[in-house]
């Protein structure tokens, strides 16, 4: 996807004046209907602390233990330090939720995503805070790699490599690349997602490229799967990390963070990244456009808070997530695995184009699923 990095760097004057002569062109009925909005009214955020006045902050984001550690150390002390108050989501997916309102009724305030369920938000109305104006807001955007806002929708603020998986002990040779896939060795030994799952989307349209003549060649992209079967299909990573486990799976489609984790956990397996092509599964976060000001500036500076080196390193040792802040010092755990924190380290990585993906994806949807149930 084409990096928007230089539209970001506009100043917030800039955007303003750009926003007024758009409302303009659009007639005097839309002016007189944003005029009278409350959150028509400049929301701009300089990095303080403020009172809130008791104000709810309506965020979604991963529950669980993911939930567990964000309001420990996050949350909970944002509370306190703004006296607001979060109202947390965690019933995946958002999609739907967006979309029954309309952009004007957002369930959200702050949005934590992966990037085709937000692509796909994006593309069905106006829901979001233009990204350059949300980067304007955050003096911590100042800290992190360009490539966290390069997507043109929302803020990057964590993520994870997609590799294979591969069981040590069992596969000899270790993976040579991408296509290594497709080797006959691994015929129902090897193991990718059920359609619904982003690491089977970003899977899908790497083969594309890789096997056809660019990402949109989806024929290329459906030969690919037919030759891949017989394949183990999972719902989700933590079954595809049981598959290996039991060796059920010797080669699977995963990101590099459960690969770790399991590592550490004393499993015979190992990471593949993918170097051909190197999308990245992202944590990448929203602010809803129409809310009422108090609740944007407090998504903006959670947002900010969340860009800081403090969250990003417990989200390392804890989920081994990489971060996008470039001081952050890199956690043992992923040190001893060899990731770095470098502009070398960053290089090359790769945004599918989501919205062809989106338009598309009934029909990759219902071919793939076809070809899945034999």
């Amino acid at each position: 996807m084409k990096s928007t990095s230089k539209g970001i760097i506009s100043t917030r004057r800039g955007f303003l004046k750009g926003s007024a002569a758009g409302a303009l062109a659009l007639g005097t009925g839309v002016n007189l209907f944003n005029i009278n909005h409350a959150w028509s009214q400049d929301v701009t955020y300089d990095g303080s602390v403020f009172d809130a006045g008791g104000a709810t902050l309506r965020i979604a984001e991963w529950g669980g233990f993911w939930e567990e550690i964000v309001r420990k150390e996050l949350l909970d002390q944002f509370e306190k330090d703004f006296n607001c108050k979060i109202a947390y989501e965690s019933s995946f997916p958002w999609f739907p939720k967006f979309v029954a309102g309309g952009p004007q009724k957002p369930p959200f305030a702050l949005v934590n995503w992966n990037y085709g369920e937000m692509f796909k938000t994006a593309a069905a109305g106006d829901f979001f805070t233009p990204l350059d104006e949300v980067v304007a807001n955050l003096p911590n955007a100042k800290l992190i790699w360009p490539f966290a806002t390069e997507n043109g929708v929302g803020v990057t603020w964590s993520y994870s490599r997609y590799c294979y998986a591969y069981r040590t002990d069992l596969v000899d040779p270790k993976p040579a690349d991408f296509k290594t896939f497709w080797e006959e060795k691994f015929a129902g030994k090897r193991g990718t997602y059920i359609t619904s799952n982003g690491l089977q989307m970003d899977f899908f349209i790497a083969a594309c490229k890789l096997f056809g003549k660019d990402q949109y060649d989806l024929e290329a992209g459906y030969e690919a799967m037919r030759k891949a079967m017989p394949m183990k299909i999972s719902d989700f990573t933590g079954n595809m990390q049981t598959l290996l486990e039991r060796g059920e799976v010797e080669l699977a489609v995963q990101h590099d963070a459960e690969v770790y984790q399991q590592m550490d956990k004393g499993v015979k397996v190992a990471p593949m990244l993918w170097e051909e092509v190197k999308p990245i599964l992202t944590q990448t976060k929203t602010v809803s456009r129409y809310i009422e000001p108090t609740e944007k500036k407090l998504a903006y500076a959670l947002l900010n808070r969340t860009l800081e080196t403090k969250l990003q390193s417990v989200m390392g040792s804890t989920f081994y997530q990489r971060p996008v802040n470039k001081d952050v010092v890199i956690t043992e755990n992923l040190a001893s695995k060899g990731v770095t924190n470098t502009a070398d380290a960053i290089a090359g990585y790769w945004t599918p184009d989501w919205k062809s993906y989106n338009e598309n994806e009934e029909d990759i949807v219902e071919t793939v699923n076809g070809i899945f149930a034999g």
